[in-house]
């Protein structure tokens, strides 16, 4: 062992206490001896034990019916969300302003995200009413079980099937081991088509079958192939799907003004386009540390910070591009419209 490992034990034995993933970049998360003894499934069922605790403490965020939705499927779908003046409200200042956009490449697709600070959003009404409503701010916080401010984006998935590899996100995967949420507020119809949102219901509990399979898959996921899956993204393909007693996928062509908030521990995935085209939505992720005992006291809500998560984030990125002079993952490309031409 390194001198340098050794100085690094004690930092990579506290990352067991948190939402730390990567089996590739710490050995003993990445060790084939512990997990043959079921150190990562241990964590996923303590982490899933702890969600489930928080969650039932803020049973009064959402509604009996949207508890009893994410509790069976994974997932909140709500449709009609906005009345007809307030949707299309939200859909003029969406297409008539100028918005600080960053792109993100993948395979045959472009992600762009358009980050929301309160600055942003207090030129625009009707998208601000939204962004901190309680539905989508409530419902992104049961389903992570944590009431913490979440990164909020304008969001633009820009795909052309003949250009380029595929797409990776098309392939079926859980973001993490334990509970976290995403949300998509569809502000135009999504054909099917045009690669909508996948979701295995039911795939966001830790059934025997899941147990047995993830204890499987972290016993080799230091060394697999797939870069997504060492570092705790675990891929699984249909046939691993069948195999694990799950429901059939469920797409998520829906007509504007929809929203879905999904518990992205559960299998999912960006459907595969059969044509060139643009999904725009209002985008939230909220993640936290799966071993907390309480729901709240996040200082990223403090006066000054909240609702500067995606703004921070990409600072984040450029920075570490620039000190470890690197190109970011993120590339910068300025005040656009969402009608200006597509990077692809």
């Amino acid at each position: 062992m390194r001198v340098l490992d050794v100085l690094k034990s004690p930092l990579w034995a506290a990352e067991l206490a948190t939402g730390a993933k990567s089996f590739r970049h710490n050995p003993i998360l990445g060790s084939k001896r512990l997990n043959e003894k079921g150190l990562h499934l241990k964590r996923a069922l303590l982490a899933e034990r702890m969600s489930d605790w928080r969650r039932r403490r803020m049973e009064k965020l959402v509604s009996p019916e949207d508890r009893a939705q994410y509790a069976q499927d994974g997932f909140i779908r709500r449709s009609q969300v906005l009345d007809p003046e307030e949707i299309s409200g939200l859909r003029e200042e969406v297409e008539n302003t100028r918005f600080e956009a960053y792109d993100f490449r993948q395979g045959n697709a472009v992600t762009r995200f358009i980050p929301l600070p309160p600055e942003v959003l207090r030129a625009l009404p009707h998208l601000r009413r939204f962004v901190t409503g309680d539905l989508f701010q409530n419902s992104l916080k049961y389903v992570a079980s944590t009431t913490a401010d979440p990164i909020v984006f304008l969001h633009v998935v820009l795909t052309d099937p003949t250009a380029g590899e595929v797409d990776p996100q098309t392939n079926f995967h859980s973001d993490t081991f334990h509970a976290t949420a995403k949300a998509w507020f569809f502000l135009y119809d999504v054909p099917l088509a045009e690669g909508p949102f996948t979701y295995v219901p039911g795939s966001h509990r830790l059934t025997q079958e899941r147990q047995a399979w993830e204890l499987a898959e972290s016993i080799s996921a230091a060394h697999s192939a797939d870069g997504h899956h060492a570092l705790g993204s675990f891929r699984v393909n249909g046939d691993q799907l069948q195999t694990l007693g799950l429901r059939e996928p469920v797409s998520f062509d829906v007509p504007g003004n929809t929203l879905v908030v999904a518990d992205t521990h559960g299998f999912h995935a960006r459907g595969k386009s059969e044509r060139p085209s643009v999904r725009v939505g209002v985008y939230g992720s909220l993640r936290r540390n799966p071993y907390l005992p309480f729901t709240g006291f996040d200082p990223l809500m403090l006066p000054g910070v909240q609702g500067r998560q995606a703004q921070l984030h990409m600072g984040e990125i450029q920075l570490k591009a620039k000190l470890f002079k690197r190109r970011p993952s993120h590339t910068h490309v300025g005040k656009i419209r969402l009608r200006d031409p597509s990077p692809i």
